[in-house]
Formats: structure tokens, sequence, C-alpha cells
């Protein structure tokens, strides 16, 4: 009988003493061991603005932004342009402008839906008007400015073609010279005056038509509206 209680004390202290040692080792890792939650040292350290750490925006979208040119109404172009020229025609802005067909001094014909999708100048003009030939070079600009997708410039005079022919050679013309011999739709009919452009939309309507002559920059400002 004793010895079975010595059997039993003796096992009761082998139970203790190992809680003992796996507390002790428990304890040990646990002092090893960094908390996840625990806070870094922030002495010496400034603190980052929150304006600071938004994401920058790309390189191609900054540039874009610095090239973009900015939209512009009409109104406040024809504000702007008064004192250049006229506004005409304004019963028809933002009506569908009427198709026709032209051949140019080439002999290639072109029609004016052809180029629905990009906005076009139609220019009324002659060799022998001085405000035509001192606007040639705004609108060798205008077409410089904006890829042949983007914007057309048609130029119709109704002067035989070998002598609209020549004058657009000594001239450098880099735009399309049509002739015209025949009746056009109105309003196109109903010019009076030249120069007189009249600026169509890429969905085929008009934005504004113009008598007198049209700086680059202002041409510019047309296009550029929506």
């Amino acid at each position: 009988m004793a010895t079975r209680n010595r059997y039993g004390v003796y096992a009761v202290t082998a139970a203790f003493v190992a809680l003992v040692l796996v507390l002790g080792a428990l304890q040990g890792c646990r002092r090893t061991k960094t908390p996840a939650t625990e806070a870094a040292p922030t002495e010496g350290v400034k603190a980052v603005p929150a304006a600071a750490k938004e994401t920058p925006k790309s390189p191609i979208e900054t540039a874009a932004s610095l090239f973009r040119e900015p939209k512009v109404s009409i109104q406040n172009i024809v504000k702007a342009g008064k004192d250049r020229w006229t506004p005409a025609f304004e019963q028809w802005w933002d009506k569908p402008a009427p198709d026709f067909t032209l051949t140019d001094i080439e002999g290639q014909t072109h029609k004016l839906s052809d180029y629905r999708g990009k906005d076009v100048v139609v220019v009324f003009w002659a060799t022998w008007v001085g405000a035509c030939k001192l606007e040639v070079p705004h609108l060798k600009e205008l077409r410089s400015a904006y890829s042949q997708d983007k914007l057309a410039i048609l130029a119709i005079s109704n002067e035989p073609v070998a002598l609209v022919k020549a004058f657009a050679a000594e001239q450098g013309v880099n735009y399309t010279v049509l002739t015209s011999s025949g009746s056009l739709p109105t309003p196109f009919d109903q010019v009076k005056l030249w120069p007189s452009s009249f600026f169509v939309g890429p969905d085929g309507r008009f934005k504004l038509a113009i008598e007198g002559m049209v700086p680059a920059a202002d041409g510019k400002a047309i296009v550029q509206t929506q």
C-alpha cells in the first residue's frame, strides 16, 4: 500500500515539473518575439503630409495636359472677333450643312459629306481680292496645326482653273483648292463678300459663318469648340 502511494506522489511530482517546464518555454518564446502591433519609434521621424502620399500623374498624362488647348464657346469667340471679322448667316448656325460636290485644281472630286467626322472650313475667295491673299498664310498655319483626320480646309473659287492653280502654286497653298462654275446649295450660294468662311463640325452641322479674313488664332479657337 505504501509503495502504491509512493508511486502516486512520483507521478504527481513529474506532472508538476513537466507543467513548469512547458510554461517556462512558452514564456521564453513570448519574450523573444516582437508583437506585430508594436508601434515603431517615432523620435526623429517627420510626418508625411497626406497630399504628398497621393499617387503622382503619369508623365504622359502630365504632358497631355500641358498641350491640351482650352475649350471656348462660340459666343465668346464672336465677342472677341467682332473687331476683326463679321459673323454671318446666324440662322444657319447649328443646322446641318447641305452637301455639295466640286472638283479641285488637280481634277479630283470632293463631296462635303466625305469629310464627316472631322472639322471642315469652307472658304470662298478670289485671287484678285487683297484680303483673300492676306488670309492665305493664316489658312496655311491653320492647316498645319491639325492632322488630316482632324481638319479639312476647302477653299472655293469661281475663277478659271489655270489661274487658280497658278496662284495656289505661287503661294505654296497646303490645303484643298476647289473651283466652282455652277450653282451651290443655300447658304453657300448667298455669299456676297470674299473672303467668307463656313466652319462645319464633325457632326456635319454649321458651327459658325464669317465674313472677312479669319486670323489663324481665331480659326484654331473655332475648331476647338464642341
